[in-house]
């Protein structure tokens, strides 16, 4: 079958951060030698969704859009359909498929309990009941995005001994870092772990890093371990083939997550409808 993945990152103004994303995406490929595989980015980038796509549609037969993103949020749900159903209008003999973003599921649980441990473990594993969990996302204004990182504090705790695991945001909505932070001090934790839902690096893992070295002087009473991003784990890889699997096997259920969504409110206000052609949702977006 003649078939063009196109993988989209996020896109960083660290340059190291799109730098780890094409990296992830040859080593991607290299496991997977007999498809063909391009990258693009959202922002911050020199190859943007539009030209993604059309580079992929020149190829072509059929592209496989799949977001290297966590939480679905406005980029998701809305810029990325958006794009495509332009695209579709350009190349009007190219099936395009959108596959589901990455998620809260039980493989990215798996990466942030491995992480977890190693961050415990440079605190010569101390007793997990005096010792604070910080789930630290990105923020968004989209509220089934912020549960998502929710949900997976949530299972950790579920999961393990500690009495406290939060969760921060570093931008957009609340509660930050620092508040998070000063309710644990207060709730006697002696050793904090920052445990970043991160994929990859950036301005923004520069900025936690600041942060928690910030805090350390902060508060010297309490031990602190900033854990990793999760970068290469052999999680991702898995779950991007079975987004592909979900996306392209036309006999599986596809995953709705509407309710709560604020974008649904938002495309009934428009006029839109909020149709599943055009969402966010694992779909099918063929010529017409």
């Amino acid at each position: 079958m003649n078939e063009t993945i196109l993988l989209i990152g996020h896109g960083s103004r660290e340059p190291s951060g799109n730098q780890e994303i094409e990296l992830f995406a040859e080593q991607w490929s290299a496991r997977q030698p007999q498809r063909r595989l391009e990258v693009c980015f959202i922002e911050f980038a020199e190859v943007m969704i539009e030209a993604g796509l059309d580079r992929a549609a020149r190829h072509g037969g059929r592209v496989i859009v799949v977001p290297l993103i966590l939480n679905a949020a406005g980029h998701v749900k809305m810029e990325i359909p958006e794009h495509i159903e332009h695209a579709r209008l350009r190349n009007p003999q190219v099936e395009f498929i959108y596959c589901h973003h990455l998620g809260a599921c039980e493989e990215i649980l798996a990466i942030l309990k491995r992480n977890l441990r190693k961050a415990l473990a440079k605190l010569d594993m101390p007793d997990p009941r005096n010792t604070g969990v910080i789930l630290l996302g990105r923020g968004s204004s989209d509220r089934v995005a912020n549960g998502e990182v929710a949900k997976m504090a949530r299972w950790l705790y579920e999961e393990g001994e500690h009495p406290l695991v939060d969760i921060a945001f570093t931008g957009i909505t609340h509660p930050r870092l620092e508040s998070v932070v000063l309710r644990q001090s207060k709730l006697d934790m002696r050793q904090i772990v920052v445990l970043p839902f991160y994929l990859f690096t950036g301005t923004l893992i520069e900025r936690i890093r600041r942060q928690v070295t910030r805090l350390q002087a902060q508060y010297p009473q309490i031990h602190f371990a900033l854990a990793d991003y999760f970068g290469f784990e052999e999680e991702i890889y898995d779950l991007l083939e079975q987004r592909i699997r979900e996306a392209t096997d036309l006999a599986a259920p596809k995953m709705m997550e509407c309710d709560g969504c604020k974008y649904r409110e938002f495309a009934a206000d428009h006029g839109h409808g909020h149709n599943h052609d055009d969402h966010s949702h694992p779909l099918t977006v063929v010529a017409a």
